[in-house]
């Protein structure tokens, strides 16, 4: 049964509800993931029950194929495919400003490059116009700031970097109000969680991709995505403080550990993000949204061309052409900075988030039912 995307939120809830009311009667699948044991804590599902379960879930499949009530059976009992069009409405209804909520349903491959090119082609006008010999003096010896002053670049990426994360906070803050969290958002359990990506094991093998189809490649994809992201991020900062505190201003050297770290991070988001796109071409369209799939893939786009640009400026950056791929790369950058609070990049936050509660009802014994934070919620 494919649930239509354009349900009111109110249907939505009830067809979640149905699913998982039928689900705690069975419980065949308590042994697969923390959304069973976090299912059968509660006696009834309410928006926010549904959302944190949502959340929780890593979209392993494994329950799909071992369900007796999924489809054709008259139940249509589908697990995954519930919970994710229920994760996809959470993302529009938590985001800030609320306005922006519909870009979530509108994102695709065709989308994201064409921000990526419309800033791309901003920045190529605003530097003509602040630095119009920027594109025709020869490449200073990879001198970045030389086509784009370090004080521009510093202010246009920074004041993007604090509206986004003004976005990204706002949006976890009304997920956790909801939800209920009751520990703050530390738990090593949970921590460990995040950074194994466990639940994608399932029992203790590899993540299906279809039915008696298992594989390890979607999680060691997931971690090169997200290990890559985390290195050019490192790259970033060593450079800012070699930059501020030292003096030490760029190009830096091929061994420095700027550009040690931000290549080892280029090629870990160009071999996990590929990696991911190739396996949602073949992995079974049931476990999946219908909208999951725009969401997924545009993300996975401006990974590919941030990476791709950057490794390419790199091992260019001597050349005439620097300057022009030096704007490419700053647009493939700012496009990716602005969908971050309206793209697939908040799972990883509100799943961060989801995994914390799950760690505290279960190392804490927390009872959802009968706790005065989850009582008080009920009986607003």
């Amino acid at each position: 049964m494919q649930i239509d995307r354009g349900l009111p939120a109110e249907a939505l809830a009830k067809a979640g509800e149905h699913v998982m009311t039928v689900c705690n009667a069975c419980r065949y699948c308590e042994q697969y993931c923390p959304v069973f044991p976090a299912m059968e804590q509660r006696v009834a599902f309410g928006k926010a029950d549904l959302v944190y379960l949502a959340n929780l879930c890593h979209n392993c499949g494994e329950c799909l194929y071992a369900c007796q009530y999924a489809p054709p059976h008259e139940f249509g009992i589908n697990v995954p495919q519930t919970l994710a069009e229920i994760r996809l409405r959470s993302y529009e209804e938590y985001c800030w400003p609320a306005s922006l909520g519909a870009a979530f349903r509108h994102n695709g491959i065709a989308t994201a490059l064409l921000l990526a090119v419309a800033c791309s082609a901003l920045l190529y006008v605003a530097t003509l116009m602040t630095n119009p010999n920027g594109f025709t003096q020869p490449a200073l010896a990879g001198d970045f700031y030389s086509v784009v002053p370090h004080g521009a670049m510093v202010s246009l990426f920074g004041g993007v970097a604090i509206y986004v994360l003004a976005a990204l906070v706002i949006g976890l803050r009304r997920f956790t109000r909801d939800v209920g969290l009751v520990r703050p958002l530390f738990e090593p359990r949970a921590l460990r969680d995040v950074l194994t990506l466990r639940h994608l094991h399932t029992t203790g093998v590899d993540c299906t991709t279809d039915e008696e189809a298992r594989s390890p490649w979607r999680r060691w994809f997931h971690h090169c995505t997200f290990y890559g992201f985390m290195l050019c991020f490192a790259s970033t900062s060593v450079a800012a403080v070699y930059h501020t505190a030292f003096g030490w201003v760029a190009p830096y050297a091929y061994t420095s550990l700027p550009v040690l770290l931000g290549t080892a991070g280029g090629a870990g988001l160009v071999i996990g993000p590929a990696g991911l796109l190739a396996l949602r071409r073949r992995r079974d369209p049931a476990l999946s949204a219908a909208g999951q799939q725009g969401l997924d893939e545009s993300f996975i786009a401006l990974l590919l061309v941030t990476s791709l640009t950057g490794l390419a400026l790199l091992v260019l950056r001597n050349q005439a052409v620097m300057a022009t791929l030096l704007i490419v790369h700053l647009g493939a950058v700012l496009a990716l900075f602005v969908t971050l609070p309206y793209g697939k990049f908040v799972h990883g936050i509100y799943r961060t988030a989801a995994l914390v509660q799950h760690a505290a009802e279960t190392s804490y014994r927390v009872d959802p039912v009968v706790s005065p934070l989850y009582r008080n919620r009920w009986m607003r």
